[in-house]
């Protein structure tokens, strides 16, 4: 599979947005290790994938508001964290960026401050600083806009059982950069 999924022969199903998501954790943040807290929760299916059929900022905040109440009321055995993917809006990283506002302020709409939190990932991610082919990007690049949706208590935890959690960030950086582009794209030829 092409590690570009958006540019595909096949149609855009959400089987298919799932798969490249599924493939994506797996083979980058998993196995080049870009997150120690990821493989746990793949490991026991706890991660919920949901696709937004949404194509405006509108629809997508309507499926955000969904799944944060969602994930609220989940038990965190059941659901311990979301996939929000949203391949039809958003796709110009810039306009996500912006969105991200909307997102944590929806989060405090809802009363859901210091319980939930909103990660982002998106195919054009770039840090700010950074260029736009810096392979640090790389480390929240996702095939497709995605918004991750994170309990706070597990966020804690995870950072206080992990030493030196806060030279993840770093190390990823130093991982990918050795990686490369063609290390990166190798990736998806496997």
């Amino acid at each position: 599979m092409s590690h570009d999924p958006m540019h595909g022969d096949e149609p855009l199903t959400d089987e298919a947005v799932v798969a490249a998501t599924q493939e994506w954790l797996e083979k980058a943040v998993i196995g080049l290790n870009l997150c120690p807290f990821a493989k746990a929760v793949h490991v026991k299916r706890q991660i919920r994938y949901v696709v937004s059929q949404a194509t405006d900022e509108e629809g997508l905040l309507d499926d955000l508001l969904h799944e944060l109440q969602l994930l609220a009321s989940a038990e965190p055995g059941d659901i311990e964290t979301t996939l929000l993917v949203h391949p039809y809006v958003l796709r110009d990283f810039l306009d996500y960026n912006d969105f991200l506002d909307i997102a944590d302020a929806a989060v405090e709409e809802l009363e859901l401050d210091g319980v939930l939190q909103v990660a982002s990932f998106h195919p054009q991610y770039q840090f700010a600083e950074s260029a736009p082919d810096d392979m640090a990007n790389f480390s929240n690049r996702a095939p497709f806009p995605t918004l991750h949706l994170l309990r706070e208590d597990s966020v804690d935890k995870a950072v206080a059982a992990f030493p030196d959690a806060d030279r993840i960030y770093e190390t990823n950086i130093a991982t990918l950069r050795k990686l490369g582009p063609e290390g990166w794209k190798a990736l998806w030829r496997r």
